[in-house]
């Protein structure tokens, strides 16, 4: 039995802070934030939205596409680094608002790469029979947990939600590989105290380094190669982290999808958005192989090969 993707959903909050309001507040410029990150405005929650409404419509919107009622939910799993409170959990929080009642439910702390941990988690409870339908939610409102007085981070992050539902798919298509990491030793590079401390120059160095590892790593676990690859979908974290995944991967612009745009980063949401807007554009089709790679705080990194298609 394989396990794949079966119903997509997103919710972004409507509020866009561009590059220019930042420029009002802070000693910054559209210019040096589009030249070094590649990211023009993001998307910032309301004081009395929280992390668990945007998981939550998120979560409606992927069930709903995969025609699974809450009540046939399995097992919910949330990453996030910015839940409501310590616990209840977020995946908690949303099993009672959607009405999944028969669902265990727990959060994945994994950082900017909690979504392809929550996948992979995903995958041994369905192909070893125990679940049938997964919810996974990648979800942040990392402006709560902003130091909007330091440029570099502040420019950087923003809100959101993405989730699918996982469960049982056709041979040949689903998770055919993946890889999960954590280096310990680089946790001082990213950090949450009050706000989020980042190390940009180590962080960048890693990322490079192991975006492009991961990506090459699944694909020689899955027995295939670089011309193989329709798309990938790098953690939307920084365009020219990204790119240097994209080269690793010796891959045309247009097979790479670029949403760090319009809505920064949003760590463990930016896959599963990413992947709901590259899907509603038509540039990710059945059958194709889709190579997802995030990495994050931890530090932790993640990295997927998926047949796409039900």
């Amino acid at each position: 039995m394989n396990a794949g993707i079966i119903g997509i959903g997103r919710f972004v909050p409507e509020r866009v802070v561009t590059n220019v309001d930042l420029e009002k507040v802070m000693d910054t410029s559209d210019e040096w934030i589009r030249t070094r990150t590649g990211i023009e405005e993001r998307r910032i929650a309301g004081d009395d939205v929280d992390t668990s409404d945007l998981a939550y419509k998120a979560a409606v919107k992927a069930m709903e596409d995969a025609r699974v009622a809450p009540e046939d939910i399995d097992l919910i799993l949330v990453a996030t680094v910015t839940p409501d409170q310590p616990f209840p959990s977020v995946a908690c929080m949303i099993q009672e608002k959607l009405g999944a009642r028969k669902a265990a439910a727990m959060d994945v702390s994994a950082a900017c790469a909690g979504f392809m941990y929550g996948m992979v988690t995903a995958k041994q409870f369905i192909e070893t029979g125990s679940y049938k339908y997964v919810l996974i939610v990648g979800v942040e409102k990392l402006s709560k947990i902003t130091d909007w007085e330091d440029r570099n981070t502040a420019v950087l992050f923003g809100d959101g939600a993405g989730a699918v539902v996982m469960g049982p798919v056709s041979d040949g298509k689903g998770v055919l590989s993946f890889e999960l990491g954590a280096d310990g030793s680089g946790g001082k590079y990213l950090y949450q105290e009050k706000n989020i401390v980042m190390n940009g120059r180590e962080v960048f160095k890693f990322a490079v380094r192991q975006m492009g590892e991961s990506s090459i790593n699944v694909l020689e676990k899955a027995g295939l190669s670089k011309e193989d690859v329709d798309f990938l979908i790098p953690h939307q974290a920084n365009i020219r982290i990204m790119e240097a995944a994209r080269q690793r991967l010796e891959l045309p612009v247009e097979k790479m999808s670029k949403t760090v745009h319009k809505y920064g980063n949003t760590s463990a949401a930016s896959i599963p958005i990413s992947i709901v807007e590259e899907v509603e554009a038509g540039k990710i089709k059945d059958g194709d192989l889709i190579v997802m790679v995030g990495f994050g705080g931890g530090l932790t990194w993640g990295a997927i090969a998926m047949r796409w298609g039900r």
